[in-house]
């Protein structure tokens, strides 16, 4: 394994330079500068807080602890696993339509593996069951905008609120969710989280994978030198306290988390402070998106640059499939997903790798 190289950010004309080396977009894709996506997707909080918040809440759901302790990504290839997830929500909130689409069509077939026995529940997951795929859908809508206004922009107003969440019940749908059942408002989404809260459940495997998920220098890049770590590790410690600071009382609990109500208010300022820096200089969110998820750039910085995209046509994702020609992700790969089914639960055989290979070419190496 060679041993990690810096990313190369020119120093002078930063922006320009940086806009030069990439390519304008196809489209506006789904949402386009005017949208809430963009303003709170682009900012500095989603980078760690605001990923990090969502994947480790989301291991309540037991179905979806079954299935991440089973492919094995997340401990065994943590930073490409991130970087992928990272490239994914990156195309959908500021991606061109095309590849976005093609993306989201190939995910199908990815979590057509994560199938199997939940050992907690003793039933059957299956990564592409609606209800999983909203749990983790609105978690991540909801941990990007609280770590915006906690630690970044601040309170959006209610029409801007508004906006947001119904964004997100349009980005529902490359997903296999029913987007009549994603929540629209603060009211509706609290509601949803209340209606979740008796369905949550730990286990010594989300604890175990909560912990070490929260170690956030696991999410550096694993060629990376002891000595090359070594300045990240405060940055990381911070971050990782301030993840914390937004979790509910019960969650901490369920996780056995036992950060206290001083330590919160010890660690937001810093937390707080680490963004407006980063927010002031595009150099250092770059760069620091360069080291945890370089996939995420291709689409984040055509954006975040203004660079004007090709046509400033906007869609739905549902206009998209059509016009590209892939099915709604409900109703995708059914054949390949039966397959699957006949592997693993007939069969007994592992699932076929072949959604798996083939997205690398669309979300990233692992």
């Amino acid at each position: 394994m060679s041993e990690y190289t810096w990313p190369r950010v020119p120093l002078i004309k930063t922006r320009e330079k940086l806009a030069a080396r990439y390519e304008p977009a196809d489209d506006y894709g789904f949402f386009g500068p005017d949208s809430m996506s963009w303003k709170v997707w682009s900012h500095s909080t989603s980078l760690v807080l605001g990923f990090v918040r969502s994947v480790t809440i989301e291991h309540l759901d037991p179905n979806l602890t079954a299935a991440v302790v089973q492919s094995g990504g997340v401990r065994y290839r943590t930073h490409s696993r991130y970087g992928r997830t990272m490239s994914y929500f990156s195309q959908v909130s500021f991606g061109a339509s095309r590849p976005t689409a093609k993306a989201a069509d190939v995910l199908v077939k990815v979590h057509s593996k994560a199938i199997g026995t939940d050992p907690v529940t003793g039933g059957r997951y299956d990564a592409n069951n609606p209800d999983s795929q909203l749990w983790i859908h609105v978690t991540a809508w909801h941990s990007i905008l609280y770590c915006y206004e906690k630690f970044g922009g601040g309170k959006l107003t209610e029409a801007e609120e508004n906006q947001y969440w119904a964004e997100c019940a349009r980005a529902a749908e490359l997903q296999t969710i029913d987007p009549a059942t994603v929540p629209r408002s603060r009211d509706e989404v609290r509601a949803y989280f209340a209606e979740k809260r008796p369905q949550l459940a730990s286990s010594e495997a989300a604890v175990d994978m909560v912990k070490y998920i929260l170690s956030l220098h696991v999410a550096l890049p694993p060629t990376m030198s002891k000595l090359q770590r070594l300045p990240f590790l405060p940055l990381t410690y911070i971050l990782s306290k301030g993840v914390i600071a937004t979790y509910p009382q019960y969650m901490r609990e369920l996780l056995g988390i036992r950060q206290g109500r001083v330590t919160d208010a010890v660690f937001t300022p810093p937390t707080w402070l680490i963004h407006q820096v980063l927010e002031r200089s595009f150099v250092l969110k770059y760069f620091l998106t360069s080291v945890i998820a370089s996939p995420a750039l291709p689409s984040a910085v055509p954006a975040m640059l203004g660079i004007p995209p090709k046509s400033t046509v906007t869609m739905t994702p549902r206009e998209a499939q059509q016009k590209y020609g892939y099915a709604n992700p409900q109703e995708a790969h059914l054949d390949f997903r039966a397959k699957q089914y006949d592997r693993v639960f007939d069969k007994g055989e592992k699932p076929s790798e072949e959604g798996l290979i083939e997205s690398q070419a669309h979300i990233g190496s692992m």
